[in-house]
C-alpha cells in the first residue's frame, strides 16, 4: 500500500515520462507535491524504489524507470496466494518464533511499542504474540515484533497502529530502517545513517527534523523485515 504522497509523486512521474519521455528533476517534484525541501522527495522516491514501482539508474541524472503502477492508476493488480506448509511444523523455524500449523505461519512475540515520532519505551515483560507468514522471516535469526506509534514514517509506508516485524542485529548499512536505542533506555523506529563520527536517525516525514546524535549514543537493536496492518 502507497501513502497518498507516494501516490501523487508516481503519477507525476509516470505522466511526466509519457509526456516528455524523460522523468521531471527534483525540484519540479518538490514543487509539485509543494514539499518545503528536496529531502522528501528522496524520502518518496526510496519508499517507491524499495516497493518495486520505480528503478534509479546508475550514473545517470534524473534516470527514473517506472516498474509497474497500482491498480488506481493503470496498473495490473497481482494476486496473493498465501504459502501453505503441510503436516504439524515446518523443518526449521527462526529463534524466537511459534509455529502455527493451520495457517503456515509463525507467531512473534510483540515486545510492546515503539516510536515514530518522539522516542518511548520499547519493550513490555508479557509480551502477546502476533501471526506472520513464515516467508517474512531468515531461518538463522531472532525476530520480534513491536506496534508502531507515531506518523513520523509515513512516507516510508508505516503507518500509526502497524505491526513491524524486526530481525535482531547490532549492525545496519545506510539507509536501513531501524530500531535504535539512544542513550541506553529509549527506542524509536527511524532510516539510519552514518556520517562519520555520528549517527542521523532520520524521520520519513518531512514535519520531523533528523536527530544527529555521537555514534556512541545510539545502539542498533534490530532491523525492519516486514509490516503487519490490519483495518
Amino acid at each position: 500500500m502507497l501513502t497518498k504522497k507516494q501516490l501523487d509523486l508516481l503519477d507525476f512521474i509516470n505522466k511526466r515520462l509519457q509526456r516528455d519521455g524523460v522523468p521531471p528533476s527534483f525540484d519540479e517534484m518538490k514543487e509539485a507535491l509543494d514539499l518545503r525541501s528536496k529531502s522528501g522527495i528522496h524520502r518518496l522516491i526510496t519508499a517507491l524504489e524499495e516497493r518495486g514501482f520505480i528503478r534509479r539508474l546508475a550514473h545517470r541524472a534524473r534516470a527514473i524507470e517506472i516498474l509497474k503502477l497500482p491498480e488506481n492508476l493503470g496498473g495490473t493488480a497481482t494476486t496473493f496466494t498465501p504459502d501453505v506448509v503441510d503436516g504439524d511444523r515446518p523443518d526449521h523455524l527462526p529463534a524466537g518464533a511459534r509455529a502455527l500449523s493451520t495457517i503456515g505461519a509463525i507467531e512473534l512475540p510483540v515486545m510492546g511499542r515503539i516510536a515514530a515520532g518522539a522516542p518511548i519505551q520499547s519493550i513490555s515483560d508479557n509480551p502477546p504474540g502476533i501471526a506472520v507468514p513464515g516467508t517474512m522471516l531468515a531461518s538463522n535469526a531472532h525476530h520480534y515484533a513491536l506496534e508502531v506509534k507515531g506518523d513520523s514514517m509515513i512516507d516510508a509506508g508505516i503507518n500509526d497502529g502497524d505491526v513491524v516485524i524486526i530481525r535482531e542485529t547490532a549492525s545496519a548499512d545506510n539507509g536501513d530502517i531501524v530500531v535504535a536505542q539512544v542513550d541506553g533506555y529509549e527506542a524509536t523506529l527511524k532510516r539510519f545513517r552514518r556520517k562519520g563520527d555520528m549517527i542521523v536517525l532520520e524521520a520519513a516525514n518531512t514535519a520531523y527534523e533528523p536527530r544527529v546524535l555521537p555514534i556512541g549514543s545510539v545502539k542498533v537493536q534490530g532491523k525492519l523485515v516486514g509490516l503487519i496492518r490490519t483495518y
